[in-house]
């Protein structure tokens, strides 16, 4: 452990091996997919699918290494237990900063299939992670507004069919697909301006969970709930890589889809509008365990 060293000079070290770290591994990401997407033969797809998740999970544990190297940060997380590699999950996770990426990756890292999240269409050209997203077939999604739509009548449902297109590559091997359902990181200023009914979080977009539920229903089996809470605050990344950040907690729920869910029919209004409810009522539920987390901290530094 090497967190006696000066904030500025752990930070500085930590950033140099973090971006040492993702260009060692990205280039072969790039070699193989290629290889993947020249080859057109099923068996060769699924090898190098394989190959290159592995790599992208080396990627992370040698992240989680460099943390621990550098940085006091203690991770607190209740639930692994009921977690498997060889299944398919929705991992569903408050949003609070840049930092929670990091934090999952570190903490569901061994117990879950490699994180595949759902990124915006613009970050696939942020300099070398853009190509190693896209390498690892992360889903870039493209959303458009109604008042867009309107204008644009065609592109209706284009949307979806992305969607089912990018989630027909998880169907061949278990993944866990990432979403944070606020949309954005939780601040006091969104929180006022959206007039969130929630304490602690913004309101949930049902779109993204709907897309995924829709394209790969008959695959996925679980719902990783996940609750992010720092007790210390909500910290930037800069933070995080400095050694700021003393402790975060993490509680985890496993949920069965079939049960919680069921089957539906996303181009059924009744259905959507259900499904609507589950999610307001499962948002609920997630801000009133925030509070226990933040409740159960302040009496434990009061004691």
């Amino acid at each position: 452990m090497l967190n006696f060293l000066p904030a500025k000079l752990i930070g500085l070290l930590s950033f140099f091996l973090y971006s040492l770290n993702t260009l060692f591994w990205l280039l072969p990401i790039l070699v193989f997919s290629l290889l993947k997407a020249l080859i057109p033969l099923d068996f060769s797809k699924k090898v190098f699918s394989y190959l290159l998740d592995l790599m992208a999970s080396n990627w992370v544990a040698t992240n989680s290494i460099i943390q621990q190297l550098f940085t006091k940060t203690r991770i607190v997380v209740t639930g692994l237990e009921a977690l498997k590699v060889d299944d398919w999950y929705l991992v569903l996770a408050n949003h609070q900063s840049w930092v929670d990426i990091v934090v999952l990756q570190r903490a569901l890292h061994g117990k879950i299939p490699f994180l595949k999240f759902f990124l915006k269409k613009e970050l696939i050209y942020v300099p070398l992670l853009g190509l190693a997203w896209w390498a690892l077939d992360f889903p870039f999604m493209k959303r458009y507004s109604q008042a867009f739509l309107k204008k644009n009548p065609h592109l209706r449902g284009k949307d979806l069919e992305t969607t089912r297109k990018a989630c027909a590559k998880f169907k061949h091997k278990p993944v866990s697909v990432m979403n944070f359902i606020e949309g954005t990181r939780f601040t006091q200023s969104k929180h006022d301006k959206q007039a969130s009914p929630f304490q602690h979080l913004l309101k949930p977009k049902s779109g993204g969970i709907s897309f995924v539920l829709d394209a790969m229903g008959e695959h996925l089996t679980k719902i990783v709930d996940v609750t992010i809470y720092y007790p210390d605050g909500i910290p930037n990344f800069s933070d995080f890589i400095y050694g700021q950040v003393e402790e975060v907690h993490i509680e985890i729920q496993t949920l069965d889809i079939a049960s919680e869910v069921g089957h539906i029919n996303f181009s059924d209004r009744n259905d959507r509008v259900a499904f609507q409810k589950w999610l307001t009522k499962f948002w609920h539920d997630k801000d009133a365990r925030l509070e226990k987390m933040i409740q159960k901290n302040s009496a434990q530094h009061d004691g």
